[in-house]
């Protein structure tokens, strides 16, 4: 792996979220290198011509644009933006049966020109899109994750930051679960400055319910309001693709398989991992109690089925 300023991160997907993860770690110095790989060629075009346009205001990076898996040969990081994207009114799992199509083409494709590239998958459903790159894949588990629940506990904690007037960086309260309708908030072991949450002054059950309800709601009220989601995920893109070329070790909630935990086994949803140049170098399991242990073989069932029906 190379220090930051020598890794190559390739996007495949120049939508939105792919354009504004290419523009953020611009921004934040991630990477001096980004490749914009489409099937429309012309669209990877006009968003690198607007990126190479603002070089002049951050540190010089070299990027480039086609629809060749080639241009991914030597990448530290790809990540997968590319597919459907969520309507107003679909749910993440409604994009199943297409994405897992497109998928199923594209992902040998990368393995075949960046055989040691980690994958970070971003594409919904996540936690079902992860399982199916790491089959077609056939990547160590470590290498392949996808981005899972890191944005909704960046929600939450921002949420739950804004009730209690604290900065959300000094909330450690995680989402754990499904990216979709079956997450759920792991409460017994949240804590703001070693206290845990429960004895936290302002905090109750209505800031609970109103925390949690608002973290599980905000992509289809976003959607409605504005079309798509593509700021905060950027910004969390960018994070765990610094903490995997800057090999940080941040702990971050992404999607990965999953053996044994709570009696759940070979499915991947999220669980806080620690990420640095290898991709996934270790799987946390923090204590659930009996509430968040059926939440989590609900969600795991939820992604099951989903499975099941491709």
């Amino acid at each position: 792996m190379h220090n930051k300023c020598g890794a190559k991160v390739s996007i495949v997907g120049a939508g939105f979220v792919g354009s504004t993860a290419a523009f953020t770690m611009l921004l934040q110095r991630v990477t001096n290198e980004i490749v914009l790989i489409d099937v429309s060629k012309e669209k990877a075009e006009g968003e690198a011509m607007d990126l190479k346009h603002g070089l002049g205001f951050v540190e010089n990076a070299k990027i480039t644009f086609g629809d060749d898996y080639a241009l991914c040969a030597g990448s530290d990081v790809v990540v997968i933006t590319a597919g459907a994207s969520q309507k107003p009114g679909q749910t993440r799992l409604d994009l199943v049966k297409t994405n897992a199509a497109i998928f199923k083409k594209i992902v040998p494709q990368i393995v075949k020109h960046a055989p040691d590239a980690v994958l970070l998958v971003v594409t919904n459903p996540v936690d079902v899109m992860t399982f199916l790159a790491l089959k077609y894949s056939k990547l160590p588990a470590n290498k392949v994750f996808g981005s899972g629940t890191s944005l909704d506990t960046a929600r939450f904690q921002s949420i739950l930051g804004e009730k209690l007037s604290v900065d959300p960086k000094s909330i450690h309260a995680y989402i754990l679960g499904e990216h979709g309708d079956s997450e759920f908030p792991v409460w017994s072991s949240a804590t703001i400055g070693g206290m845990n949450l429960n004895e936290f002054p302002g905090f109750n059950n209505a800031v609970a319910s109103y925390a949690f309800q608002h973290t599980r709601n905000a992509a289809y009220e976003i959607i409605n309001k504005k079309g798509a989601t593509y700021y905060a995920i950027a910004l969390t893109i960018s994070d765990i693709v610094r903490s995997i070329v800057s090999d940080d070790k941040e702990v971050i909630p992404v999607s990965t398989l999953i053996y044994n935990y709570s009696g759940v086994s070979n499915i991947c949803l999220s669980v806080p991992c620690i990420i640095g140049s290898n991709g996934v170098k270790k799987q946390l399991f923090p204590k659930l109690n009996s509430v968040e242990q059926k939440a989590l073989k609900k969600s795991a069932q939820a992604i099951k089925s989903a499975i099941d029906k491709i």
